[in-house]
């Protein structure tokens, strides 16, 4: 259903922007026919209209939601009742999601922009590839900008680059401080839903703060000690882009976890599907290790990466079903910390091992007392 028929029933398609509490701000779309006769009203005696003037609705979910458990998230289309004399609107119902997120918690992404730097701090290939790999286990599209290009030469530049080809991404060089290439990157967020991701004080908010003129994200700090900005970000939220599109900064977003399922983690290396393309393995649960007859085991760049992952992706498997067996005779050491992998160690009887409280020590004198009077 259109906009025009939406708007013969006093409803209005809209898009979700943020989510606090129990409210939602919707976005309203500037083609419905209704928000164009309202503006065109305003725009001749403003005074007179309660209507925003931003195209913006503060609503709530009406009760048959609740009641459904549907629940309404960043990203999503809605069917809004505007509630013109207070301002106010009413979910009635959400449209089916294209894609969703669970973290962040966006729906109808269209694409995942990976922002790093290639100085200050320096480009770290295990943390790229954390995040790289992250981003891949979506099923999105994966874009790759890196910022402060300004501080290296053109020679290394082209290392960069080259190297990332390898991997199978084709990175765009950029620097919000000296303007160069924003507007490339910016080409690829037109009419799009994109999250913007990436480690700190690698210039994420001062990017989007380039992308969108009207926006002023407080930028923090870089340590000096650790070399990462102080993250800024308090909750999702959608900002409109000039070009049509809609993009959303991650708050938390630091370290990505290795929750993937061990067998599809070779899936989300470009340069590993590419072997899989022309060759498959001897085994159909193959996991690239020593598997005899691998068509992925070899010396490409990032095997030592995928085997560190591998581990970490095992070990989380691994920790799930203890959770969900309360007859495991194994339990949590230490948790995996960088690139090491976590310890487990078999759990003690409690019956057995448990000591003997002084109160139930006490008690058993006193009975032992009893008895020998």
């Amino acid at each position: 259903m259109t906009g025009e028929n939406f708007a013969a029933t006093g409803q209005l398609l809209g898009t979700v922007v943020a989510v606090q509490a129990n409210f939602y701000r919707v976005q309203l779309d500037r083609e419905d026919g209704e928000i164009r006769e309202m503006r065109e009203m305003r725009e001749q005696d403003p005074p007179h209209l309660p209507y925003p003037p931003d195209l913006f609705l503060l609503c709530t979910r009406r009760t048959r939601l609740k009641k459904i458990g549907q629940q309404v998230m960043v990203g999503d289309r809605v069917v809004v009742e505007p509630d013109w004399a207070g301002g106010r609107g009413a979910i009635a119902e959400v449209l089916p999601r294209q894609s969703e997120l669970d973290r962040p918690a966006i729906a109808n992404v269209n694409q995942i922009l990976l922002v790093f730097a290639v100085a200050d701090p320096p480009l770290e290939p295990y943390q790229l590839s954390r995040f790289l790999i992250k981003a891949e286990s979506t099923g999105l599209d994966v874009l790759l900008c890196l910022n402060k290009s300004d501080l290296i030469s053109s020679p290394e530049q082209q290392q960069v680059s080259d190297r990332l080809l390898g991997w199978g991404y084709q990175p765009i060089f950029i620097s919000v401080k000296d303007g160069i290439n924003t507007d490339q990157a910016a080409k690829y967020l037109s009419n799009k839903i994109t999250v913007i991701a990436g480690p700190s004080g690698v210039g994420k908010s001062s990017l989007i703060n380039t992308l969108i003129d009207s926006l002023e994200l407080r930028v923090g700090e870089v340590s000096g000690k650790l070399a990462r900005g102080r993250h800024t970000t308090r909750h999702i939220e959608l900002f409109e882009l000039p070009s049509g599109g809609l993009l959303a900064d991650t708050p938390g977003f630091n370290q990505p976890d290795m929750d993937c399922i061990p067998e599809e983690l070779i899936h989300y290396f470009p340069e590993a599907r590419k072997r899989l393309a022309v060759a498959s393995c001897r085994f159909s649960d193959c996991l690239h290790r020593d598997e005899p007859e691998c068509a992925v085991r070899g010396d490409w760049e990032r095997y030592e990466h995928y085997l560190e992952f591998l581990d970490a992706a095992i070990a989380h498997q691994t920790q799930l079903h203890q959770q969900a067996d309360p007859e495991s005779t194994m339990k949590l050491k230490s948790k995996s910390k960088g690139k090491g992998q976590s310890q487990y160690e078999p759990k003690l009887e409690s019956k057995k091992y448990r000591r003997i409280s002084r109160k139930t020590q006490l008690q058993d004198l006193q009975e032992l007392y009893r008895d020998e009077e």
